[in-house]
């Protein structure tokens, strides 16, 4: 019942995001049309997929029980305190297409230090980590038995770029940020209550740069995560917010010149919206002010 619930609740979340979304025809602003481009409507193939998705589907085969620590707000599909890695799979691992958009991120933007809260199986990671050869991915889990299987997804896909910590976020954010420099690209996912993902976003702002770019999973997982994505876009640093519906994505480039809080959807899901009649829903910092 508490599934059927969820779903019910997700369903109508979805479709007041997918009336107010955007396609490519209605943006205007050279950085929006070139992530546009590259992180909603490319389809392309990258090296990495398929040995990403092989170990999806091992995982997937796998009915071994864990023994779940849930330090965040836990699962509506399955709150029980032992899962499969199957049912973990099924449930709580992002999506193809999600991992391939936070693929195609990296691979894009180029960050260097990428930080994950929730590594989950790791199928999340390894789609980050396989676009930044070059980078450094620490990723943090709150549960062992989780991470234990999501180590050994690394070392199968032989991704030696991530290095992985076992614990609460609230004590590991902290330490992480005092070890590094600057914070490139920030992937929040694993703690779906709306005021730690704040509390992780204003951590995080004391290292994060013009370039920077933070990532939030599940914004409209409940309405409590869809009221911290309004505080966190809203922030004064954040320069241009993008819904993709199980993606928040974050810029706070000054060279960009005008704020916007836009939700984008593939032209494919509206193929009918061609930008005739302006940009739709898409708001500026004036309209938000409006709203709130």
């Amino acid at each position: 019942m508490m599934l059927v619930l969820f779903r019910l609740r997700f369903f109508f979340r979805w479709l007041r995001f997918y009336l107010q979304a955007a396609t490519k025809y209605d943006v205007h602003s050279p950085f929006v049309a070139n992530f546009v481009h590259y992180i909603v409507e490319d389809e392309r193939l990258f090296y990495a997929f398929p040995a990403i998705e092989r170990m999806r589907a091992r995982l997937f085969r796998n009915n071994f029980p864990l023994e779940i620590i849930d330090l965040g707000a836990g699962s509506k599909a399955n709150p029980s305190k032992t899962r499969t890695v199957r049912n973990i799979v099924r449930y709580s691992a992002v999506s193809e297409e999600t991992g391939q958009q936070l693929f195609r991120l990296v691979a894009t933007y180029k960050p260097k230090q990428i930080i994950e809260l929730g590594t989950s199986l790791g199928i999340s990671t390894l789609y980050l980590a396989s676009a930044a050869p070059n980078g450094q991915v620490i990723t943090i889990e709150g549960c062992p038995d989780i991470a234990n299987v999501a180590q050994l997804s690394f070392q199968r896909v032989d991704i030696p770029n991530v290095s992985q910590r076992i614990g609460d976020f609230k004590t590991l954010f902290p330490q992480v940020l005092n070890e590094i420099d600057q914070l490139d690209l920030l992937f929040i996912d694993g703690d779906h209550r709306a005021g730690n993902s704040v509390e992780y976003f204003e951590q995080a702002l004391a290292k994060i740069h013009a370039k920077s770019i933070i990532v939030i999973a599940d914004i409209h997982w409940s309405n409590e995560m869809e009221q911290g994505w309004e505080k966190i876009r809203k922030h004064p640093r954040v320069k241009l917010s993008i819904d993709l519906l199980h993606l928040g994505v974050l810029f706070f480039d000054e060279s960009i010149r005008e704020v916007q809080h836009l939700s984008i959807i593939k032209w494919a899901w509206k193929p009918w919206h061609l930008g005739l009649f302006g940009q739709g829903k898409i708001k500026s910092k004036a309209a938000a002010t409006i709203d709130a």
